[in-house]
Order: C-alpha cells, then sequence, then structure tokens
C-alpha cells in the first residue's frame, strides 16, 4: 500500500518562513518576499514544517574568493607520497581552481530542484530533503551522512532511487527519500549544549519519519551515518523494517582493539578478517584528525577562518579517498570531480560549519567499528576502498538479522558520491524483501 505522507492541516505562514530565512543569512531580499507566499505543513505531530530555499548572497561568494586568494601557503612536503597528508601541489590547484574557476551556483541550482524544508526536533532545526516518488508503493528510506560530508554526497542517487524505471530497475524498486543534514552539519542548527550524539540523532531521525506521515520506513547511512543507523536499528523503533550501511560494524572488539593499539593480527584469523585487521590498523595510524576533533574542537578556528585549511582537512579522510581527490585535481577524475569536492567544501564554508560538525567526534561514546547489538533487519554493502572491507564471517556475527551482504567491485568510504549507481543497485538489492 502506497504510504502517501500525511501532513497534516496547511496554513500560511509566511511570517515564519521569512524570519528563519533572514535568521540564516540565506535568502535574497526577493527570495525573502517569496518566502511570505510559502506554505509551511503541520507535521503529524503538530509542528511546523517550514519550506527551505538556498541562495548565498554574491558577497559571501566573492569574500571566499578574496580568501582564497590570499592563502599563505607552507613550503613544499620533503616527500614524494602521501606520507606527510595533503600534498602542496594537490592543495595549490584545488586553490586555484576554487578562487577563479569553480561556479557555486551550479550545486546551489541542484539542491533547489528539489523540495527541501526545516523543522525543529528535539529544540533544534533540522533541514531535510524530500523527494516523493512518482510510483505507487514506494519504499519511504532516510538516508544519513557522515563527516566529512553533507546531503551534497546523495545528489546523484535521488533520481535513480526514486524514478528507477529511468535507471535500470522496475517500478517495484521505487524509494521516497528523506535526507537530513546532521545537527551542526549544513543548514541545520547548530547545537549550543552537549548532548547531540549518535543515539540522539537516531531517535530525532525516527521523529522526523513519523512527523512526515511514514508508518513504515528504512534508513541507510555511511560514515556517522552507519554508526546512526545501526543505533536506529539497536533503538528498533516501531515502523523501522530495516537498515542498509556501507560502513558495517562489524569488528570483534578483541580485534578492534589489537588494530588500534597497534598489535599483531589475533590468532585464527582467516584470510578476509587478517586483510580487514591489516587496513583498520592502517587506518588507525592516521586517524589524528577525529582525536584532534574530538578532543579540541573549539581550536580548530582555521576551518572558520580560512577556506583553504578547511579543505586540506577536508580531503585528508583517509588514504584512499585523498588519493582519489588528488586524481581529480590532476586530470583524472574516478568517480569524483572537481567540481564534487568543491561543492561539498564550499557548502561547509558557506554554512561555517567547520567546527560545528567536528564536535560530533566528542559527542560520541560508541566504538566506530564494533558490533551494537543491532535489532533489525540489516542489509550490507562492502565497496572495496572503504576503511575497511567487512568478512562475511564478522558480518554475519554482528547482524543476526542480516537480509543482504555483496562486496562490489568498486567504490571507497564515500559509495553513493563516488559510484551511485552501484550504491543505488545496492539498496534496491537490500531492501528488496523487507517492502512488504
Amino acid at each position: 500500500m502506497h504510504q502517501e505522507p500525511d501532513l497534516g492541516r496547511r496554513l500560511f505562514c509566511g511570517a515564519a518562513a521569512a524570519t528563519a530565512a533572514s535568521t540564516l543569512g540565506l535568502f535574497s531580499l526577493s527570495e525573502r518576499s517569496q518566502a511570505m507566499n510559502q506554505v509551511t505543513e503541520l507535521g503529524t505531530d503538530g509542528v511546523a514544517i517550514r519550506p527551505f530555499h538556498v541562495n548565498f548572497p554574491e558577497s559571501d561568494l566573492a569574500e571566499l574568493r578574496r580568501r582564497i586568494k590570499a592563502t599563505r601557503f607552507p613550503e613544499r612536503e620533503p616527500v614524494s607520497d602521501f606520507s606527510q597528508g595533503v600534498p602542496d601541489a594537490t592543495i595549490r590547484k584545488l586553490a586555484s581552481y576554487w578562487a577563479t574557476g569553480y561556479d557555486w551556483r551550479k550545486v546551489e541550482s541542484k539542491l533547489n530542484a528539489y523540495p527541501q524544508f526545516i523543522t525543529e526536533i528535539d529544540g533544534l532545526d533540522i533541514h531535510f530533503m524530500h523527494i516523493r516518488s512518482k510510483h505507487p508503493n514506494a519504499l519511504p528510506l532516510l538516508v544519513s551522512h557522515g563527516w566529512p560530508g553533507s546531503v551534497v554526497e546523495q545528489l546523484k542517487i535521488i533520481e535513480p532511487l526514486t524514478n528507477p524505471t529511468a535507471h535500470g530497475g522496475s517500478a517495484a524498486d521505487a524509494f521516497d527519500l528523506v535526507i537530513p543534514s546532521m545537527p551542526g552539519y549544513g543548514f541545520s542548527g547548530k547545537p549550543s549544549q552537549t548532548g547531540w550524539g549518535p543515539e540522539r540523532i537516531a531517535r530525532a531521525w525516527d521523529v522526523l519519519m513519523k512527523r512526515l506521515g511514514y508508518k513504515r520506513y528504512g534508513a541507510q547511512g555511511g560514515d556517522w551515518g552507519a554508526i546512526v543507523v545501526d543505533q536506529m536499528g539497536v533503538q528498533a523503533p516501531a515502523g523501522l523494517v530495516g537498515i542498509h550501511t556501507n560502513m558495517a560494524c562489524t569488528v570483534p572488539p578483541e580485534v578492534d582493539a589489537a588494530a588500534f593499539g597497534g598489535a599483531a593480527a589475533p590468532a585464527g584469523l582467516s584470510a578476509d578478517e587478517k586483510k580487514a585487521f591489516d587496513e583498520l590498523s592502517a587506518f588507525y595510524k592516521k586517524v589524528y584528525y577525529a582525536f584532534l576533533m574530538g578532543t579540541r574542537p573549539q581550536t580548530l578556528t582555521g576551518l572558520a577562518d580560512s577556506p583553504v585549511f578547511l579543505a586540506s582537512f577536508m580531503i585528508d579522510h583517509d588514504a584512499k579517498s585523498l588519493e582519489l581527490i588528488a586524481r581529480s585535481f590532476d586530470g583524472n577524475p574516478e568517480g569524483l570531480t572537481r567540481d564534487d569536492v568543491l561543492d561539498n567544501i564550499t557548502l561547509f564554508w558557506l554554512t561555517n560549519t567547520g567546527v560545528s560538525a567536528a564536535r560530533l567526534y566528542g559527542e560520541n561514546k560508541l566504538p566506530f567499528f564494533s558490533p551494537k547489538g543491532v535489532k533489525v533487519p540489516v542489509a550490507v554493502s562492502v565497496f572495496p576502498d572503504e576503511l575497511y572491507p567487512a568478512p562475511r564471517s564478522w558480518t554475519e556475527r554482528a547482524y543476526p538479522t542480516l537480509v543482504h551482504y555483496n562486496r562490489v567491485e568498486k567504490g571507497g568510504h564515500f559509495a553513493a558520491w563516488e559510484q551511485p549507481k552501484i550504491f543505488s543497485e545496492e539498496l534496491r538489492a537490500g531492501f528488496r524483501s523487507l517492502r512488504s
């Protein structure tokens, strides 16, 4: 049965919409005037759902370009590889294109092509995109991003998932999509108090889906989104039919402790498990950005002051992603283009969310990669260049309700962004048995 969201009664609240827009500083004067004629919905719980539109003033973009051009760069690294972080050549190419060739308005248009809204949940404004499929019986699906990510990561999967018949699927594979910005990220509010960890975000995402009138829905996540949807699976709210993750939390605690501590691999690991251990160990040796954000986020003033520092910090997430991004600025894009990379970084800059997003690392009290005790059905897709490739053996133990496991041939940590076709096919397959 098709779940058309019951958004409740409608009322004109143009003043509220215009006030919200003005507070965020995102609307031009003409658009604030248009907001006076927009309609604010009431959710099923009577809470307002306000229309949202992105349009930063040209002065913000001019100031961004000015700051990029004024960057004082350090000397070139004394090594010929990535061992000291983002290479000088890469960041200089990024900065040059960002200041002279990049067009933010293109991604702004992409965002505004889809319905966007803001609603208050647990005292905080939450921004989200809501795209309904034209197909009946579409399964509602919440898709949650991670760091250093945003809703920009999901733009490429919207059409394949909501309109599958135009992208190699059938009408029976259709999804209605809800894509929120996490607290402190993008256009969502910035928490002014501590306490917004993955567990609270998970509860907020269930509130959002229920407010939109969805009685049955799925959830998907990668990076922090994977931790959040795992927590949704732990909480198992009524109506959550299952989750899909592209960063499965499967590592046995004793194996995780050995990898984190730089110890030798525990005895008895299979070949797949040993490969996963080795890659996780290598990642842990280069994850100092997470420790810094988790313990001293307010020290990272440069994320708010220097666009080039923000860019270099964000693209140095993991070794494989950094090398992929570097190749894109060398003229060899593989999944991500220069514009893709800068779309996401520019959103962080314009919303000044470098520090507020970083605070999530300190709010988290959960292990990143170990099992959480998920109770609902789980679909897992393993991309070869993920932080570690989750073996089937660990995955089956971590998720006793596993309904789908597949190792795909291409893609890395930012799977939806890098490989939208493969990613969309995996979501269709993963949720196929959970639709009825």
